[in-house]
């Protein structure tokens, strides 16, 4: 009886030390990041849009979060796609220019993920990133392919369990080819057959669209243009609403895909052990948008579900930080983000904590665009520019340390809509308003924007005496950060 009593406290003393471990897991949420490619914000349905039908994302949004203020920390993809992995600012992690590899000394989501958080981790659909050019193609970025190959800069075959996309020379990734709902039943099918059942699981799964160039519709096909509602930012022109009815069509494929998507994470019944998230990268490839630091260029959809955490249909008009996402994943996943980390866990907000203290302040970077390979003598603004910028509720400021660069917009200069305005611009059929914002070189070092009384960022206050205290208490926030993050700027107070 006594040996008897002895091996069943034994028994339970084993399943004690054990269960925490088991539990534990149980506990972590699966983690899906679905990332759409150059989509300002407000163009979901779910926001309120008028011209765009995403019944999708509606009702994630509904079953979840909808974040009204989430600001990336770059308008181009790269270096924004740098803060979301690493919870610091492109410029700190040395990812400023486009085609940068992550440096292997700095640690990213997936690395922490899963080695101190014991998941299963990928990054899969359209290319992160992240792993510098790939050898093949222009003769520049082929160079510098084969320096990042030579010196073994290459990390993200290091970083993860499971990559889909190649990028450039990584090591024998998976090829998915076919639908996103493919894309992320080939990861689960990975993690299943490497990882012990219940293991927990984060996919990075990004979209091509709404990426120019913009060749895919929707259910609905093609809209009309002249039926859309212009923002503030952009004159009425038909060339203009012509590009903007292809880049909302294409917002409506996204929307479709997203389906599939959550299809499979439903037929396989992991949809209430999952935490879903969905945000643009950066802003859409029209005039002050990608690559410009005024708010369709860096304000981008953020909606959040997590059965059981996140209450359903809740919004948010706090600001919220590209360099926060990392963090956050981290807490939700029982992680202590570290030090080095300059974003801010929103994990308290999405529980519920009232207490929780939303940002004061956003900032943003802007560095080169795209591929490199010598500079032009007429080169633009879309190309090379370096500017900065911060953004409270109310106010932006935004500096210019190259302004004589002239503007044009990213990857769009040859559509209608730019075509469009620069002949009304030299015919001069466009407002006073339009031309200082589009047409005018050099720009100001300093934009000042008052956002309630100007949401569409065309008159500069900069210098005026009534906005002297808020231009300079701005200044010193963003000198801070760029001090903080070790940029090679000069600041903005010298």
């Amino acid at each position: 009886m006594k040996t008897r009593l002895i091996a069943l406290l034994a028994t339970v003393l084993l399943l004690c030390i054990a269960a925490p471990s088991d539990a534990a897991d149980a506990a972590k949420p699966n983690i899906l990041f679905l990332l759409s490619d150059d989509h300002s914000y407000p163009y979901l349905g779910c926001y309120g849009c008028p011209d765009v039908q995403t019944p999708t994302l509606d009702r994630l949004a509904a079953e979840g979060l909808r974040c009204d203020r989430m600001f990336v920390s770059c308008p181009q993809c790269v270096p924004s796609r740098a803060a979301l992995m690493t919870g610091r600012s492109p410029v700190a992690v040395r990812m400023v220019r486009f085609t940068s590899p992550l440096p292997e000394d700095v640690v990213a989501l997936p690395d922490l993920l899963r080695d101190q958080g014991g998941y299963f981790t990928g990054v899969g659909g359209r290319s992160y990133h992240l792993d510098g050019p790939a050898t093949a193609g222009k003769r520049a970025a082929a160079v510098l392919g084969s320096v990042m190959d030579e010196h073994g800069l290459r990390t993200f075959t290091k970083r993860v369990d499971y990559v889909e996309a190649k990028a450039g020379g990584a090591d024998k990734p998976a090829k998915v080819p076919g639908p996103p709902g493919k894309k992320l039943e080939a990861f689960l099918d990975a993690a299943q057959a490497a990882a012990p059942a219940g293991k927990p699981w984060f996919f990075w799964l990004g979209f091509n669209d709404p990426h120019h160039a913009w060749d895919t519709v929707g259910p609905r096909g093609k809209l009309d243009p002249a039926k859309l509602t212009l923002p503030p930012h952009l004159p009425d022109l038909p060339g203009v609403r012509e590009d903007l009815a292809r880049y909302l069509a294409e917002v409506e494929h996204l929307d479709g895909e997203i389906a599939q998507v959550l299809d499979v994470l439903k037929a396989r019944g992991l949809a209430e052990n999952t935490l879903v998230v969905f945000m643009g990268d950066n802003g859409m490839a029209m005039p002050h948008g990608k690559g410009a630091l005024t708010d369709p260029g860096i304000h981008v959809p953020l909606l959040v579900r997590w059965p059981g955490v996140v209450k359903s249909g809740r919004t948010s008009q706090a600001l919220i930080s590209g360099e926060d996402f990392a963090p956050t994943m981290l807490a939700a996943a029982g992680l202590t983000p570290p030090k080095s980390m300059s974003g801010v866990s929103f994990l308290p907000f999405l529980r519920g904590d009232k207490s929780y203290e939303p940002r004061k302040y956003v900032f943003a970077e802007r560095g080169p665009h795209g591929g490199d390979g010598g500079m032009k003598p007429d080169i633009l603004a879309a190309t090379f520019d370096l500017a900065r910028c911060v953004r409270s509720d109310h106010f932006k400021l935004i500096y210019n340390c190259t302004p004589h660069q002239a503007v044009a917009p990213v990857d769009s200069q040859q559509d209608p809509g730019w075509q469009a305005m620069k002949a009304a611009a030299a015919e001069g059929k466009l407002s006073e308003a339009f031309m200082k914002s589009y047409f005018t070189t050099p720009r100001a070092t300093f934009e000042l924007y008052d956002l309630k009384a100007d949401p569409g960022e065309m008159n500069n206050l900069s210098g005026r005496p009534e906005v002297r205290e808020v231009e300079q208490e701005l200044k010193r926030a963003l000198t801070e950060k760029m001090v903080l993050d070790w940029d090679f700027l000069p600041t903005p107070l010298r």
